[in-house]
């Protein structure tokens, strides 16, 4: 097994230690902060003494000595490797000795931001009451058909149709799927010239406000909204107006004149989850037209209805071109997986493949492939049909549970969906709500963070995809008792 010298490792340019303990505390110190891989042998004596310019006597005493205090064990004719014991000590915390990076200041400041990170903890899934947004059930993913896929798309005959750079062209075969089993579904038929495949809608959107950034133009959206999209309009350096919305979607009326692109969510608005009724639909078209502005429609989890049918997507009633669809896959599949799509008028493609290649030439082509099987071999729609089921579930179960305990707060209407959004009176703040349930185990996405200002703090949203049916009631009587002790 080969090693590789890491550069990273320099004696201290004074010290007043020998150049062997020197030596052992550089080494120890990489150990420790777990810079060194355990599965790896270490430099060899003559090549860590040509990094040191010293002698390699040297450094074979120092790593017999780190034998000796049971930080490296050496194994013949293999090398000096990290003690597996070092793995079950904690990192040192607090100030130390050895120079890190973290005690480097930084030699460029950043200007403050209006970026909307994601707030909530790297371990929600340890908590018992994850009510967050994205989040799916892993225990409903169909591992054996994925397996199946990859199994095929790993395959010597398949290989040269992944292993090239295609940064001017998607798979052929995932293009096809999505024409037949997604667009179909929703009314929309797109030409192969017509579709661009990105890493999920967040890409999407990024990549669609980077194109249209040069027009100067601002972009109208939906407040309260999507704060992926607020986030990747903002990237871009274009002007944002908050367009409010009301029990039948974005109020066309407020959108003021001169905008270049309106981004909606039409199927399930995004947080509150009303569905723009069709007469808005027709009208927010007509509007596109009469002011000369495109509409971006992301059809946030259209597939997910459980009290009336599908409405129709903007894309099916659009005769102009004016509407830009984007898809993703992150709630039907995974959001691990990472994919998702634009479908629109070719100009348009043309030019957000161009801005997608100088980003990052395209979506990893395996992934492409593997997906393009899941959909060929039957999985996603036999997957579809399986986290419909239980969503809707799990939806009329917290519906019932928030009627029986959160009576108390207004609800908006909604049709379905994986989350609900509730408001509370006025002086209601859900940022302190947030703050108690951590501390029970229950993790929720408060509302302000969706409106463009933050000005809004009344407003909390709860999605439980991830929550068991069997906990739901559970968790939201916890809320309950939060939130009347708020009141």
């Amino acid at each position: 097994m080969s090693s590789t010298t890491p550069r990273f490792l320099q004696l201290p340019e004074t010290s007043s230690l020998s150049l062997r303990d020197q030596i052992c505390e550089v080494v120890s110190a990489a150990i420790m902060s777990e810079s060194l891989a355990s599965d790896r042998p270490l430099p060899s004596c003559r090549e860590l003494a040509q990094q040191f310019g010293v002698s390699r006597n040297t450094v074979f005493a120092a790593y017999n000595r780190l034998v000796d205090l049971d930080f490296l064990v050496s194994r013949d004719r293999s090398g000096y490797f990290v003690n597996p014991k070092m793995a079950e000590l904690q990192k040192p915390q607090g100030d130390s000795d050895v120079a890190t990076r973290d005690s480097v200041p930084c030699p460029v400041r950043f200007p403050p931001n209006d970026l909307m990170p994601v707030v909530n903890p790297l371990d929600w899934n340890t908590y018992p009451y994850p009510f967050i947004y994205n989040q799916i059930d892993p225990d409903l993913f169909p591992v054996d058909g994925w397996r199946e896929c990859t199994r095929q798309a790993l395959g010597r005959k398949t290989m040269p149709v992944w292993a090239s750079d295609s940064v001017e062209s998607d798979s052929p075969q995932l293009v096809q799927q999505l024409r037949q089993r997604l667009l179909n579904t929703r009314g929309i038929y797109a030409e192969e010239d017509e579709i661009l495949i990105t890493l999920g809608s967040q890409n999407a959107l990024y990549i669609l406000g980077t194109i249209f950034a040069r027009s100067g133009k601002p972009v109208a959206l939906e407040d309260p909204g999507f704060f992926g999209a607020r986030n990747a309009f903002r990237m871009a350096g274009t002007e944002l107006i908050g367009v409010p919305i009301d029990g039948d979607g974005i109020v066309p009326s407020a959108i003021p004149a001169g905008c270049q692109l309106v981004f909606t969510t039409p199927s399930h608005q995004f947080p509150t989850m009303v569905t723009m009724s069709q007469q808005r639909r027709e009208e927010l078209l007509e509007m596109a037209s009469t002011r000369d502005f495109l509409i971006i429609e992301d059809d946030y989890e259209a597939e997910m209805n459980y009290v009336a049918k599908s409405s129709p997507s903007m894309m099916s009633m659009d005769k102009t071109g004016r509407v830009i669809y984007v898809g993703s896959l992150s709630k039907t599949v995974s959001p691990g997986i990472r994919l998702g799509f634009i479908a629109a008028h070719r100009d348009i493609i043309r030019q957000a493949r161009i801005a997608r290649g100088v980003m990052m030439r395209h979506p990893p082509t395996i992934v492409q492939e593997i997906v393009a099987l899941f959909f060929q071999l039957g999985h996603y729609d036999a997957h579809l049909r399986n986290i419909e089921r239980r969503y809707q579930k799990r939806w009329h179960a917290m519906d019932l549970a928030l009627s029986k305990h959160l009576g108390m707060l207004q609800r908006t209407k909604s049709e379905g969906g994986t989350s609900f959004w509730l408001t509370g009176p006025k002086g209601f703040d859900a940022s302190e709500l947030k703050v108690r349930l951590q501390a029970r185990g229950v993790l929720i996405d408060r509302g302000q963070d969706y409106y463009l200002a933050y000005n809004d703090s009344r407003s909390f949203r709860l999605g439980f995809a991830y929550v068991p049916v069997s906990k739901l009631e559970d968790g939201v009587r916890i809320i309950a008792e939060e939130v009347r002790a708020i009141l």
